[in-house]
């Protein structure tokens, strides 16, 4: 036993312990409560010092508790719990059978149900996925196999890792990436992946010395093997009107050196390119660049107003039908991207579910729709999302976030911070240490294979052999008084 001493020196050891720290947070109080009702800039803090603390730390912890425990699965925002998990799994090889029956409002208006036929497709009689020739007049035409690819995520924006393991699980998948606006780096070159060379209003990667077309640079990474496609981005779905937005803490030395801009400032891109400010010098500029490359080039628009649809594509008529562009992307007015004005972001733009029937129908109407291939982006991460777009007339489907979920994204709004908690949409080496390029490859073609087994899946159950069989007569809309019409009735007039 213990001599009753030294029990008394370890009693008064713990007393004088708990004392100074008792003591240590009265003082730390003090100083908080004096910092509190001193300053000016916050009322909450002056009229309820210390305690009016604990509101910014519940707003900021809300997020999160919001998102794993009180939302429902089908109901947050700009994901759903139900959306991220099939991603997830995908992205795993996980099985993707549920039980019990479906936890959607199958009588919401806007929900979309497919047509199933009575007789769907044995396996002996489906097709495999044809290649779509992308730019066939163009002097290197593309012919990609699969419809569903990496929709453009800037390095700078995203991580090495994450650029890595898109790069490696799409070369792996067969799908292209889209380098985003901030230029071509080593590590898209890196996985071997084909690549989409995106030109933003910045022209990053492409800019001679005064921000304009360098033809010197563009003749440069035509020559590059692994660039199969040029895209000219007009406006992107987050932010139409509004140029790329970097912040300063992001552009590292390489990311500056590869965009051609200062070290650790801000990088702001024009809200549109300053040589392209009508439809004919959209027109001259895609024919520019086509001949300077030698490859497909298009561009990539969020649709708001459209009457300048028909001014485009009547011009198109006029010059030739080789004047066109070869492709277009539509972007939606809930795209997504790393930082945005919310005044932009929650009301500027159509949605993909308008503006992509809408310009897909403006094609048909002016004979174009075999000359302009039509890609759809935009929230679109899960099969029956993909399968949408196609029975309404793209030909190809791109996804940013989903991929992005697919490399562990777990939606926690950080990406214009510099503090993304999966490594993905961050520069700091610590938190980039849990984002393995090599297993997230894996995960990155698993969620692009698992999409295009899925979306076979569901044409197969409506009658045709692949999916780019799929047209509007295969999905029906469920309008306000709960029943349902074909989406060619739906989109007939919009």
């Amino acid at each position: 036993m213990l001599e009753s001493d030294t029990v008394l020196n370890i009693l008064l050891y713990f007393a004088t312990l708990f004392i100074a720290l008792v003591g240590s947070l009265a003082l730390l109080v003090a100083v908080i409560y004096i910092r509190d009702i001193t300053q000016t800039k916050q009322a909450i803090r002056k009229n309820y010092p210390v305690i009016g603390r604990f509101r910014y730390l519940f707003e900021r912890l809300g997020t999160f508790f919001r998102q794993y425990f009180f939302a429902m699965d089908r109901e947050e925002l700009p994901f759903n719990r139900a959306e991220r998990s099939w991603v997830y799994r995908a992205a795993k090889a996980l099985p993707n059978t549920t039980a019990f029956g479906s936890t959607r409002d199958l009588k919401h208006p806007g929900t979309i149900l497919f047509v199933n036929c009575p007789f769907p497709l044995l396996g002996l009689d489906t097709a495999s996925v044809a290649p779509v020739t992308i730019g066939p007049q163009s002097r290197k035409p593309y012919s990609p196999r699969a419809f569903f690819h990496i929709s453009g995520m800037s390095y700078g924006a995203i991580s090495k890792p994450a650029v890595l393991a898109l790069s490696h699980g799409a070369k792996m998948a067969n799908c292209w990436l889209n380098t985003g606006e901030g230029g071509l780096s080593p590590y898209h070159i890196q996985g071997g992946a084909d690549l989409v060379f995106q030109i933003g209003t910045a022209k990053y990667g492409v800019r001679d010395e005064n921000g304009m077309l360098s033809e010197a640079k563009l003749r440069e990474l035509g020559d590059n093997d692994q660039i199969k496609m040029f895209e000219i981005k007009l406006s992107q779905g987050a932010k139409p009107g509004k140029g790329g937005i970097l912040p300063g803490q992001k552009v590292t030395d390489e990311v500056a050196h590869i965009r051609g801009i200062p070290v650790g400032k801000s990088s702001i891109s024009p809200n549109r390119h300053p040589d392209i400010g009508s439809v004919d010098q959209l027109l001259d500029m895609i024919h520019k660049v086509r001949q300077l490359s030698g490859k497909p080039v298009g561009f990539k628009v969020v649709i708001g107003a459209y009457g300048w649809l028909d001014e485009l594509f009547a011009e198109i008529v006029n010059r030739g039908q080789e004047s066109a562009p070869d492709f277009i992307t539509i972007d939606s007015a809930d795209g997504g991207t790393g930082a945005a004005p919310m005044s932009l972001m929650d009301y500027m733009g159509l949605s993909i579910k308008e503006s992509l029937p809408l310009v897909a129908n403006k094609l048909r109407q002016y004979d174009l729709s075999k000359r302009v291939k039509l890609i759809a982006s935009g929230k679109l991460i899960t099969p029956a999302d993909v399968a949408w777009a196609l029975c309404c007339g793209a030909d190809f489907v791109v996804s940013a976030r989903g991929f992005m979920f697919a490399l562990g994204c777990i939606q926690a709004l950080q990406c214009n911070q510099n503090t993304c908690p999966t490594g993905i949409t961050t520069h700091d080496r610590h938190l980039q240490k849990g984002l393995d390029p090599e297993h997230k490859a894996i995960r990155v073609m698993n969620y692009a294979k698992g999409m295009e087994h899925e979306v076979g899946v569901i044409a197969h159950s409506c009658g045709v052999r692949e999916p780019r069989e799929l047209q509007r007569i295969h999905a029906r809309i469920v309008t306000e008084n709960g029943r349902s019409i074909s989406l060619e009735e739906a989109y007939a007039n919009v």
